[in-house]
């Protein structure tokens, strides 16, 4: 009888330790979602400090990872993030709660305004703080960006393409020239693939001799 009574209180703890990281997920991609403004590149910011900084839930390499995945997969990289750190730690219920949890703040903001659209953009001090969010939301962005850069291997061809896509983009906005960033993507990773199948097949030259 003890016995069973001590098996029911181990399983009861570990359920509790369970539905407790479960919230945690929603709770901690909630106050992402809550308080980041810009779309998914500003909230790489913020789910880089909290999940890799302060609970180390993943690694540096693990999230620039993430987000060359979640930037090539469909839907939007915040939430694509969200859901692999959230199947990450708790597997498909791990995922369904930062997922939800990235996404109701802003749906729930977005419908209340959408009630009082007009009368809310007429709000002077309103207008005047997007200004400043405006600010914000691209220093978020850059440190995202600088954070990755510095933890980024320094290989040459690393290298090579971080500062070849970063003139091309400089051009694209400067002289207003077309070019589509998946174009970018897609170009980056066949060159990729092409110095990993040559670097696999002089290794393999240099092996059989």
């Amino acid at each position: 009888m003890e016995k069973d009574i001590h098996v029911v209180i181990t399983m009861m703890r570990i359920i509790i330790a369970e539905v407790i990281v479960v919230i945690e997920l929603f709770l901690t991609f909630a106050k992402i979602g809550l308080f980041t403004f810009g779309g998914g590149y500003a909230m790489i910011s913020l789910i880089q400090d909290i999940c890799v900084e302060k609970k180390k839930w993943i690694s540096h390499d693990e999230m620039m990872d993430i987000t060359v995945i979640a930037e090539s997969t469909p839907g939007p990289i915040a939430i694509n993030c969200a859901t692999y750190v959230g199947y990450k730690k708790r597997g498909m219920v791990g995922a369904v709660a930062a997922t939800a949890g990235v996404i109701l703040p802003s749906f729930i903001i977005i419908y209340l305004i959408s009630l009082f659209l007009d009368s809310f953009l007429e709000i002077a001090w309103i207008a005047s703080a997007f200004k400043g969010i405006k600010i914000a939301v691209g220093i978020l962005i850059l440190d995202a960006a600088l954070k990755m850069i510095i933890k980024m291997p320094k290989k040459p061809f690393q290298l090579f393409v971080l500062i070849t896509v970063f003139l091309i983009m400089m051009a694209v906005n400067l002289f207003s020239i077309k070019i589509s960033s998946i174009s970018l993507l897609i170009a980056a990773g066949l060159c990729s693939l092409v110095t990993f199948w040559v670097r696999n097949k002089i290794n393999g030259e240099g092996r059989s001799i």
